[in-house]
Formats: C-alpha cells, structure tokens, sequence
C-alpha cells in the first residue's frame, strides 16, 4: 500500500503542473495514467501540432510543452505510474482507498482527477477491412510526420486536426483529402489555405466522398472512396490517416459517485472539488458555469486544488501562502540557494 498526500489521476499537462504544486506546497503526490508515456493528449494526438494559448510562450507544439512541464518537475521526485488506470476508488475512514487494474494500491485523503475528457479513443473508419491495416498504414494521429516524408498520404476529415496535417503534409507528400461534405469545419484562414493548395495542385480535394474500402493484403495498396452520387474513385496510397474526433469514455470514473454531467464532473469554482470530499476534478474533465477548455484553465484549476489539498493532508497544519520569489522555505523545495 502507497500511503500519498493525494494521487493525480492523469499525466497530461494539467496534471503535470498540479504535481508541481502540490509539491511546491511541501506536499507528496504520485500520478497515474492509463496511457503508456507522459503528456496526455498533447503527447498522444498532436504532438506537432502548434499551441499559442499558453501565456509567455507565443507558441510551442504538445511535446515542447510536455517537455518543459516534465522539466519544471525534476527538482522533485515524482513517481509516476504508467499504463495503469485506476480501477477502484472507497472510503476508508478519512482516506480514499484506490486500486489500479495492475494491482496497485494507494491510500489518499486527496485525489485529483486530470484525466482530460477520460479514457479516449478515435472514431474509426467503417468499413472493416481497415482493421487489419491499423498502426501500420492506416492511423488515427501522428506521433511522427517524418513516416510520411516523400509518401502518398489520404487524409479523411473536414476539420482542423485533417485541414492542418494535409497543409503540413503537402510539404513534403503528396496529399489527397477527402471529407464526406462540401463544407469544413476548421478555422477560416485554414481552411482557405488548403484551399489555396487545392487550387496550385499541391493538395487533391476530394468533396463528398468516404472511405468504401481499403485494397491490399500485407500492405495497404490503395483504397476505394464513395462520392454521395456512389460514383468510386480508386487512389493509390501509402498510408491513410482519420481525424473524426474522440469517441469519450469515462470509464470506472462513472461508478465513482460523483456528480456527472454529459460525460464531465462537476465541480465548485473554489477548490474545484467535487460532491465527494477530498476529490477534485481538473482540466477538460471538470465542468462549472463559465468553464473554458484551454490549458491555461487547466493549471489555474490544479493550482487551487492543489492548495485545498493541504487542509485535508496536514490536517494539523495551517497553510501560509507564499510567493516563490521571497519564500526561502519554497526555494528550498525547487532546489535553489537563498
């Protein structure tokens, strides 16, 4: 049995930053995540894929921004405890007792749900004969776009996630996209963009067309698109991407007793608990009047949890808040000289 200050549930940036501070405040957290790496979403979808929302950083990709997170921990020790996802959670007296589907086990008074939108999973093509191809020429996102370099790459979707790798893309492939509607749903500039490359013949814009079937046998050859007046088109491709979105799955988070609203947790907007004492809710997850979903929410968030944190894991203690430049005893925790 791990005995913790609080367990974080979920390694993606909000978690991250919430571990920060909860060990800023001289307090002990370990973090789980059913993923098999750190970074969340930004690390599993879009890696690559610019953020401009964090405040004094114009811009930086996922992993940069996971990177630096993981960074900013290393003056502490963190056990982090990967593909792992907690499977059951009770009271037990004034500590919540949590147990992984590896077996783990914790004792907590505090835990700190960052688990983004839960457990995910891509929305996947229909047709059945793309299973066989998945994670080796058919894939849901791109973890590294130099596979693809000098390729014939399909890009299947209408909105920014499709609209920004076959822009990417059609640097150094060539890209066909292919979206089931005339109109997309990515953001405006982008999407004139993509059009503009469209018109230069540096993208094939295929409207009103979907995925029929994928040809091949080891190796993906080519696939069949159906346009909406069933004439088909066979493209010869190396690799076919989808970006349709997340299919949400809460998991064992929905048979925990909290307050559940279309698939995210209520929370109040003072410590970001939830209707059960001693968890919170953080990040994409949590939901509240005004509740915006960018990152930069996600650590105010965990900061303010983090600091509820205390009360019930030194119960004995009164919390003094300090600030990092004048506080020699938080000098101290981040390893600095007075």
């Amino acid at each position: 049995m791990i005995k913790t200050d609080a367990l974080i549930i979920g390694a993606g940036p909000t978690g991250l930053f919430t571990a920060h501070q909860l060990k800023l405040i001289g307090l002990n957290c370990e973090v789980v995540d059913n993923l098999d790496k750190i970074g969340g979403q930004c690390i599993e979808l879009y890696p690559d894929k610019p953020i401009y929302d964090i405040p004094a950083v114009p811009e930086c990709t996922g992993e940069e921004l996971t990177n630096n997170l993981i960074n900013q921990l290393k003056p502490f020790d963190i056990k982090f405890h990967l593909s792992e996802r907690v499977e059951e959670v009770k009271k037990n007296n004034e500590n919540w007792q949590v147990k992984t589907n590896k077996g783990t086990e914790f004792s907590t008074p505090n835990i700190i749900i960052a688990g983004g939108v839960g457990s995910f999973e891509p929305r996947k093509f229909s047709p059945k004969d793309c299973e066989k191809f998945e994670n080796k020429s058919i894939f849901y996102s791109i973890k590294d776009k130099s596979v693809f370099k000098g390729k014939t790459v399909s890009i299947f979707g209408g909105g920014d996630s499709a609209l920004d790798w076959a822009i990417e893309l059609s640097k150094d492939s060539k890209v066909n996209l292919i979206h089931r509607r005339d109109e997309f749903r990515g953001a405006q500039a982008t999407v004139d963009k993509m059009n503009d490359l469209a018109k230069n013949e540096k993208i094939n814009l295929f409207t009103k067309y979907q995925l029929k079937k994928a040809n091949g046998q080891d190796n993906l050859e080519s696939i069949d698109i159906e346009h909406d007046n069933k004439d088909v088109k066979n493209l010869k491709t190396d690799y076919v991407l989808g970006f349709f979105g997340l299919i949400m799955q809460l998991g064992p988070i929905a048979n925990w007793g909290l307050n559940i609203d279309k698939k995210t947790i209520n929370v109040d907007t003072e410590k970001f608990e939830t209707n059960q004492k001693g968890i919170y809710a953080v990040g994409d997850i949590c939901t509240y009047p005004g509740k915006l979903k960018l990152i930069l929410s996600g650590f105010h968030e965990g900061a303010l949890a983090a600091r509820a944190c205390f009360k019930l894991a030194r119960p004995n203690e009164k919390y003094r808040f300090e600030f990092t430049t004048t506080s020699t005893s938080l000098l101290k925790r981040l390893g600095k000289k007075e």
